[in-house]
């Protein structure tokens, strides 16, 4: 789960917290997490992600970002979390990071690492949690990644990190689609040797708009992606074999989910790709508790689900989050029966427990 305050912290369900998930409730008056894209382009080029296709260069500009935050604070902001593409080739990441620290939010970075070792100081100044990318040792994740050095960027970066602020939280995020996922156990590894607090795996999402694919992928670039029906049982190996060797990382949660878990979220989600299964259900409260904000103004509820709304076009927020038309939409959401929501491999599960919000 990730502890909103004062820093990030991931564990998981099935430890023992069932403490319940925040409500769903309409019209939306608390908004403890803000996921913004402050630039378009990456500087990775996935094979699993378009966002590097981009042919623009936008990003949000801080005096918009300046003006939009005191309403956001009325919404009770606790953490926004700067996706995209890469945050950090923001023109002026840093002016924006400010902001949100004069305003009592806290940051969360989701980032590539290339820039890292370059940006350390002041990552480590404002920044409390990093999620960097993982996808395997380091000949996989170089790869994966389609540019020189990568794995070797990310080390340097998080050791920079670490020299000048070890308070911050770095941990790793392994997306698993069929380049990578004979190499869990090795990826483990690698997220040891990189010196990071921990390590989470998802699948790879192949079915929606996301990550710049308007129109969704073609069958040809699923195939790239997603896992065969022959591949699913060298997957299950896998995930046995994880289970049994890293057993000490799943008891401390440096593997952040359970194995049960990996099992339903990577390994059914492929069988059901394959038709072999029925996707698990997701328990995901995102559309009451979190909005996206893109790099054009795009507000959308998730990553996934179709946009409410342009912040540059509407009055407010709020305006967006709770106009009828939203609302109504949140109000006919079932999770477990929407064909966006079935084939989730991100969802969120925010809960409060002693205080603080946390996610898992």
């Amino acid at each position: 789960m990730t502890e909103l305050n004062p820093q990030p912290m991931l564990t998981g369900v099935e430890s023992g917290n069932r403490t319940p998930l925040l409500p769903r409730q309409d019209p939306i008056t608390q908004l403890p997490i803000l996921i913004l894209y402050p630039h378009s382009r990456c500087n990775c080029r996935c094979v699993m992600c378009d966002i590097w296709r981009s042919t623009t260069k936008e990003e949000l500009g801080v005096d918009d970002v300046a003006r939009w935050l005191p309403e956001w604070q009325n919404l009770g902001v606790k953490r926004v979390v700067l996706s995209g593409g890469e945050p950090l080739m923001h023109s002026d990441f840093w002016a924006l990071c400010e902001a949100f620290r004069a305003a009592g939010i806290g940051i969360t970075v989701l980032s590539t690492g290339i820039l890292m070792r370059r940006d350390a100081v002041r990552l480590a100044q404002y920044c409390d949690d990093i999620v960097v990318s993982l996808d395997g040792p380091r000949e996989v994740h170089n790869r994966i990644r389609d540019i020189p050095r990568a794995f070797e960027k990310l080390a340097e970066g998080v050791a920079a990190v670490r020299a000048v602020g070890r308070e911050v939280t770095i941990s790793g995020r392994c997306t698993v689609q069929r380049q990578n996922f004979r190499v869990l156990r090795a990826t483990v590894s690698a997220a040891h040797d990189l010196t990071l607090d921990r390590i989470s795996f998802l699948a790879a999402d192949v079915s929606t708009e996301a990550f710049n694919r308007p129109g969704g992928w073609d069958a040809e670039r699923i195939a790239q992606v997603a896992l065969t029906e022959e591949e699913l049982p060298l997957l299950a190996v896998e995930l046995e074999a994880m289970e049994r060797e890293c057993g000490e990382d799943f008891a401390n949660e440096f593997i952040a989910e359970s194995p049960d878990k990996l099992r339903r979220r990577i390994l059914q989600y492929y069988e059901a790709l394959n038709g072999r299964s029925d996707f698990s259900p997701i328990e995901c409260n995102a559309p009451w508790v979190s909005t996206v904000i893109e790099t054009d103004g795009t507000v959308r509820p998730c990553f996934f689900q179709p946009p409410l709304g342009n912040i540059f076009d509407a009055p407010s927020l709020s305006a967006i989050l709770n106009s009828d038309e939203a609302v109504a939409w949140r109000r006919g959401l079932d999770t477990h029966r929407n064909e966006i929501c079935r084939r989730c491999v991100c969802s969120l599960a925010l809960r409060e427990t002693g205080g603080k919000y946390v996610q898992g």
